[in-house]
């Protein structure tokens, strides 16, 4: 089994070892290596490449510890079960979360004048745009689903729903009608909705009342939210962007510092035609684009399994392989995420270990990991300048 998990590098004491009973001063030496040579995506150079501590605990189990500065508890769970089978004991490994901002904020009240945005030093660390280039693509879904499954790996998280027009946020996390508070008369707590701090003009105006508002009134708002709520602090903080590739997206940009954007499309023709302008536009403000996430990419049937691709098939991939972009997951079209979104309720919560809860959490990782991985200094794939006396 370790043989689909070590890259072709793997070393040979490691792949020796298998089926060896190990003294106990060879278990960490052999989980060590392992860790060394497993290779994923998430994890190109291995997973002590990242991990930034390394303990083991031997007594009856065994217990790996590591702090990582990214989430991967969920894929770190199935290199654990293999471990296990290997070593014939029951083998854990603990994450511990130390995520830093990719991109450092120069923003303050130095610049309260200067019309720039800004927030809190050190609370929100990195701040990410969920875009698409149209509607009716499930963004604001996914972006609820994505929130409640980095939370669910254990990352503190954040959402902002940018569409001043159209807020869906308040119903899909089930708080319409709530109204923020006010501890000091100066900043609006944020909303809870099962440990996610959440913030919409959709709590601050009437549902059956129109948001007639133009551009720039829009973008305004979308600065008053962002800027006047007294945010905890926060690994992530999501932004469900209006759809398009307007005043509101250009004030995100400029005013903000976004560190990267992931784009939702699903594979019909016509969402990717405008996903690619969303890409474009993202390019241009110098945002760093992380992958696509491709909605609705097939209906599994409920009664054989058969999986009918009904807006077309492999649209995602083709678009992340021709703008180099990554794919970072495929979502179902599947009548429980429709279900949960109307009554305000989520799998991820319900269910964790459920197969939509598993969909939106590989996503999640793959979004973090990547955030790292593309744009943190620190990342084993940033190149190194060496000098030479």
């Amino acid at each position: 089994m370790f043989g689909k998990i070590f890259s072709k590098k793997a070393s040979t004491q490691a792949v020796k070892s298998l089926g060896e009973t190990l003294s106990t001063n060879e278990i960490e030496p052999f989980i060590k290596d392992t860790l060394s040579h497993y290779i994923s995506e998430n994890f190109p150079e291995g997973i002590l490449a990242v991990c930034q501590q390394f303990t083991i605990s031997q007594h009856k189990t065994i217990t790996v510890n590591l702090v990582m500065p990214f989430i991967c508890q969920g894929e770190l769970d199935l290199v654990a079960q293999t471990l296990s089978e290997n070593l014939a004991c029951t083998v854990s490994i603990k994450v511990e979360l130390a995520i830093k901002p990719v991109r450092q904020f120069s923003l303050g009240k130095a610049q309260e004048g200067s019309g720039q945005g800004y927030l809190p030093q050190g609370k929100v660390a990195n701040i990410i745009a969920i875009a698409s280039g149209k509607g009716g693509v499930g963004k604001s879904t996914t972006t609820v689903n994505l929130a409640y499954a980095l939370m669910s790996e254990g990352a503190k998280v954040g959402i902002l729903d940018a569409d001043v027009y159209g807020p869906s946020i308040p119903t899909m996390l089930g708080l319409k009608n709530e109204k923020p508070s006010s501890s000091d008369g100066k900043l609006m707590t944020p909303l809870n909705a099962n440990g996610l701090s959440a913030m919409s003009i959709g709590f601050l105006v009437d549902e059956a009342d129109a948001t007639v508002w133009r551009g720039p009134m829009a973008s305004t708002a979308f600065n008053q939210l962002l800027n006047e709520t007294d945010w905890p602090e926060l690994d992530y903080l999501l932004i469900d962007m209006p759809p398009g590739t307007g005043d509101i997206q250009l004030t995100l940009a400029q005013k903000v510092p976004v560190a990267a954007a992931v784009i939702v499309t699903t594979p019909q023709d016509i969402a990717l035609i405008d996903a690619v302008k969303a890409i474009a536009m993202f390019d241009k403000v110098k945002v760093p684009v992380l992958g696509i996430v491709e909605n609705m990419s097939y209906h599994l049937c409920e009664n054989c399994g058969h999986q009918s691709h009904i807006f077309g098939e492999a649209g995602g991939e083709y678009m992340a392989h021709d703008h180099e972009t990554k794919l970072l997951g495929q979502l179902p079209l599947d009548i429980a995420i429709r279900q949960d979104a109307d009554l305000g309720e989520s799998d991820i919560i319900e269910n964790s270990a459920g197969e939509i809860a598993k969909h939106y959490r590989k996503i999640a990782r793959n979004i973090s990991a990547q955030l790292f991985l593309q744009c943190d200094i620190a990342s084993p794939l940033t190149a190194k300048v060496v000098t030479k006396a």
